[in-house]
């Protein structure tokens, strides 16, 4: 366990975990745009994003438990060394290049993306005090991540048009091993130490009921996030300008930052039931979008509401986590919340696309809205889920 630090070097710690976690955001732009470069095809390039992402899935919850058992540093350097590897290599692939060799190279980048994000919810409990501040120290960091999915496809765009996407993928790959060796090189994640696993224990995070709970509560979140990204660009297009598309889910971002201000000033639930009120209202929100489909500045004002609900979601999930993983599990506990997400956005989006082509962006507003009144549901049962140090203790 760390001592706690003083804010600069939390905000040290911080800073270079936003850096690290910049690239990583626009990995699935920028394979998407590179793969298209090569092969001139967008079918053959969505197979090698699919790829990136689905080796991102695996390889997170597996490099996070290496990093339950044998520490954080080693897994970070070795995951971000492999990661810029792979994608250097795909980076000098030249035009033409058949589409197998791009699709390996996509899905091993995936497998060794390091996981900075869920090692550094990991080290929270040791570096900062217990309660309120923890639970500020948890929205600040769902802030933090908010933020680079909101600048980081824009910049990995910019990057492609204004250079090359070869260059862009340079970059953030250089940008992705910089920065996560300096925040592996930090004291407090070289002295990290998972806790010792229960004697007799077998299995990862998923044996606890709640970390399960947890993550079906986030493959929902998921699908509502995949459905309104493509409702929301059906919607702009019916309107006449698919390129209204960009700012409004920049809009949405914008309103995730704002709930992540406040709440990392004011705290946030740290109990099922807070947790499904909170989803509730992202339920709620998001369904709101049927009504104002006619409208992009309606559209605009409901996405900011409805997007104050994400980052206090993620803040409250990551909290119960800490509190519910059984004990040498957390990093791997938190790898499997993001893995949750990327599925569930990969689902709905495809059930998002296909309501949409048939009937228009309002069906996918709708399933989105029921996505979002199922995890609330779900996070329900954070209530009563058997504690995991009794689960971990009995087996």
């Amino acid at each position: 366990m760390n001592a706690l630090l003083s804010t600069s070097q939390i905000r040290r710690l911080f800073g270079y975990s936003i850096v690290a976690r910049m690239p990583i955001a626009t990995l699935s732009v920028g394979v998407l745009l590179h793969a298209q470069h090569l092969t001139g095809s967008f079918a053959a390039a969505g197979i090698a994003a699919a790829a990136l992402a689905a080796g991102e899935g695996v390889g997170g919850p597996l490099l996070g438990r290496i990093a339950d058992r044998r520490g954080q540093q080693t897994v970070l350097v070795a995951g971000a060394v492999g990661a810029a590897v792979a994608l250097g290599l795909l980076a000098a692939l030249p035009s033409g290049s058949p589409l197998v060799p791009i699709v390996v190279l996509s899905a091993v980048a995936g497998l060794c993306i390091p996981p900075v994000g869920a090692c550094l919810r990991a080290l929270l409990p040791g570096i900062v005090a217990p309660g309120d501040e923890l639970q500020r120290a948890y929205a600040a960091e769902a802030t933090g991540s908010e933020l680079t999915w909101i600048a980081g496809p824009p910049l990995m765009l910019l990057a492609a048009t204004a250079a090359s996407t070869r260059i862009a993928l340079l970059a953030g790959a250089a940008a992705l091993l910089g920065a996560t060796i300096g925040f592996a090189l930090q004291p407090a994640t070289r002295d990290w130490g998972p806790e010792p696993r229960a004697a007799g224990s077998r299995g990862g995070s998923l044996r606890s009921p709640a970390v399960r709970t947890l993550v079906a509560v986030l493959v929902a979140v998921g699908i509502v996030f995949g459905a309104v990204e493509v409702a929301v660009t059906v919607a702009a297009t019916s309107l006449g300008s698919t390129a209204a598309a960009g700012p409004l889910l920049g809009v949405w971002g914008a309103g995730s930052l704002a709930g992540g201000a406040l709440v990392s000033r004011r705290g946030g639930p740290r109990s099922g039931f807070g947790l499904a009120v909170l989803l509730l209202g992202m339920a709620v929100g998001h369904m709101a979008l049927v009504a104002t489909t006619s409208s992009a500045i309606a559209m605009a004002v409901v996405l900011a509401l409805a997007g104050g609900t994400i980052a206090p979601t993620y803040a409250s999930v990551n909290a119960m986590v800490e509190s519910v993983a059984p004990a040498g599990t957390v990093t791997e506990a938190f790898a499997w919340l993001n893995t949750a997400v990327g599925m569930g956005a990969a689902l709905g989006s495809a059930v998002g696309g296909a309501l949409a082509a048939g009937h228009g962006a309002g069906p996918a507003f709708v399933f989105a809205g029921a996505a979002g009144l199922a995890a609330a549901m779900l996070a329900l049962r954070c209530e009563t889920t058997e504690s995991p140090v009794a689960d971990a203790s009995a087996a």
